[in-house]
């Protein structure tokens, strides 16, 4: 309910917004028709910001790099454009006007309460009228980006396009993840695991051409046993944790903040079990944010937040260490593909002197 009341009032404000700039559009209309260069370049930079306006407030398809306006679409968007910026006035108004009808229900106790048969009906009005005015914020919405998206594009077929080279980037992406994950994994266990072993073979041999004499080289050998299979237990977490599917995203989740050296401040706000795969990247992108976070930053603590996100998951890791971090090295860029992979979106933020955010955001459809 929060979501959609936030999503609301950020349409609102667009809409407020485009009931002002609706002169800017009549009077670019204007210059418009003028010959010369104004006559080009303002038409199509208050169609630009109009554009802008669209994507930021009201969800609308965010245009290609470098994209240019082109007169004639610029002009056409605008003639339809201010019709309907006043439109969204309109509504808004109407939110007002129901508001302050409803509201009698409110003074009625105190002040028209011998009369409430007269002052009851307005108030039950204003409050249908609120229902409506608010309901059809949403289709004004609709609307401006249907329009926005008719004169100034993008296309179908450019969409479609774009489309195509985002999967094709993506799946590149994941192959080159799986490759990067199975090099990591032969590293660990090389490494790790592998030397342990060799160095638990050659104990348990010295220990038996020493026959009974061989009891601090057994102990030694029953530690290095331990200690590789510990070893093996944090390669096998790292590839998949059981848990996950055992016990579900959150207890993943408070597994990572228990075997943190660090602090970790771990809020979990999903209602229900996400799906498998969004459960995973989820998982993983908090796993690897909070391992470089111990690693890379000199935190002293780590926050994370997993929160619903209107058909979706959003996730935010946040150290308050030394900041630097770059996003396209190895940890990071594979978390990025990990999420583009699900057609989600990774952002780092992480100035000199810190903190560094990493978010995720990931749609469960």
């Amino acid at each position: 309910m929060g979501q959609v009341a936030r999503r609301w009032a950020l349409m609102a404000a667009g809409l407020a917004c485009g009931t002002a700039t609706a002169v800017l559009d009549v009077a670019a209309l204007l210059v418009g028709a003028l010959p010369g260069r104004a006559g080009t370049a303002v038409p199509a930079r208050v169609a630009a910001w109009e554009r802008a306006r669209v994507v930021a407030f009201l969800g609308g398809e965010r245009p290609p790099q470098g994209a240019v306006v082109e007169r004639r679409a610029a002009l056409a968007y605008l003639a339809v454009r201010w019709a309907v910026g006043l439109l969204g006035g309109l509504v808004l108004l109407s939110v007002l006007v129901g508001a302050a009808y409803g509201s009698f229900l409110v003074w009625l106790w105190f002040f028209y309460l011998d009369r409430w048969w007269l002052v009851a009906p307005s108030g039950v009005g204003g409050v249908f009228l609120i229902f409506l005015a608010a309901y059809a914020v949403f289709a004004v919405a609709a609307l401006e980006t249907a329009v926005a998206r008719r004169f100034l594009g993008p296309g179908r077929e450019e969409v479609l396009e774009r489309r195509i080279r985002e999967l094709a980037e993506s799946r590149a992406g994941v192959v080159e993840a799986v490759h990067d994950e199975r090099r990591r994994i032969e590293r660990d266990l090389h490494d790790g695991v592998q030397q342990r072993l060799v160095a638990l073979g050659m104990l348990l041999g010295r220990a038996r051409r020493r026959g009974d004499e061989g009891g601090e080289l057994l102990a030694q050998a029953h530690q290095e046993a331990r200690q590789a299979l510990t070893e093996l237990r944090d390669v096998a977490w790292r590839v998949y944790p059981a848990v996950l599917d055992e016990d579900g995203l959150r207890a993943a989740l408070e597994a990572v903040a228990e075997r943190s050296p660090l602090p970790v401040r771990l809020a979990y706000r999903v209602g229900g079990e996400p799906p498998r795969a969004v459960a995973a990247v989820t998982y993983f992108t908090v796993s690897e944010a909070v391992t470089n976070a111990v690693k890379h930053s000199g935190a002293g603590t780590i926050g994370v937040e997993v929160t619903d996100a209107g058909g979706g998951v959003d996730v935010r890791v946040t150290d308050d260490g030394v900041g630097g971090a770059d996003p396209a090295g190895g940890g990071l860029l594979g978390l990025a593909r990990r999420v583009a992979a699900l057609d989600g979106r990774l952002s780092v933020s992480s100035p000199p002197g810190g903190p560094t955010v990493i978010g995720a955001e990931l749609p469960c459809a």
